[in-house]
């Protein structure tokens, strides 16, 4: 289990961004994190991966831990070795290097007799991938690029994979392809969080969700009981009525004690 206990962060000493968190992700479930810009999941994710001290950011109440054991201490490395792997927002690729050669960076903690394995493996879940195997990542296309950043992550084979806007930028088809790879590596046994601004797609792959708002975790509860809530229908899935406002954290705050 990989989960976020009551967690708190302050960047340079001044700016509370997260201010009590909780989440966990099982080792075979996709877990939805929703909010909106400025909620803190970004924030959140650095937590989880141990890239806070390069945004200047610490830790000041809480913890991060798989199967009980801390991984908040480690270093972005460590952290991938315990087994969480991180697609960011943006994708981030290489785009000077080839292909292959952003696939070896994601299988840098691995051993190196085993590479070709998983670029073989990554390949055949990917084949546009195999077709382009030798292009520069600069000359993909978007979705092609997203497909790679995921490809990526999963050269570490990570038993969890975190997932930043994944479909952020993308045409609806490809987001669709996307959708449809969360759930196959889902299937084959990897945790995902997946943060959405497409609420629609994230609660239609999704066994659980979560509401982040203002650093605060204010709603919990299993996707469908979310899909089927009005607030949710109304803010995040766009079929309320308009005018509405995302900021009431006491309202949130009301909605999460009913769902328990």
């Amino acid at each position: 289990m990989l989960a976020v206990h009551n967690l708190e962060v302050v960047y340079e000493d001044v700016m509370l961004a997260v201010r009590g968190a909780s989440l966990s992700v099982g080792p075979d479930r996709i877990v939805a994190l929703l909010g909106a810009n400025g909620a803190g999941k970004t924030t959140l994710l650095r937590a989880m991966t141990g890239l806070l001290d390069v945004h200047r950011g610490k830790i000041t109440r809480g913890h991060v831990s798989i199967d009980g054991a801390r991984v908040d201490t480690r270093s972005p490395a460590g952290v991938v070795r315990a087994g969480v792997g991180q697609v960011m927002e943006g994708r981030r690729v290489f785009v000077e290097f080839t292909v292959e050669e952003n696939l070896r960076v994601g299988g840098h903690t691995s051993a190196a007799r085993g590479l070709q394995d998983k670029l073989d493996r990554i390949y055949s879940m990917f084949p546009v991938l195999a077709d382009r195997r030798r292009s520069q990542a600069g000359y993909l296309s978007g979705g092609e690029q997203q497909m790679l950043a995921i490809g990526r992550a999963m050269m570490a084979d990570p038993r969890y994979l975190l997932l930043d806007e994944p479909s952020l930028g993308l045409a609806p088809q490809m987001v669709e392809r996307i959708r449809d790879l969360i759930v196959e590596i889902n299937s084959g046994g990897t945790g995902i969080l997946l943060i959405e601004q497409n609420a629609a797609m994230a609660l239609s792959v999704a066994h659980h969700g979560y509401v982040m708002e203002n650093g605060l975790t204010v709603m919990d509860a299993p996707a469908d009981r979310l899909r089927a809530d009005a607030d949710i229908q109304e803010f995040y899935l766009g079929l309320g009525s308009e005018g509405s406002s995302l900021r009431d954290v006491k309202h949130y705050k009301r909605r999460k004690r009913w769902l328990s």
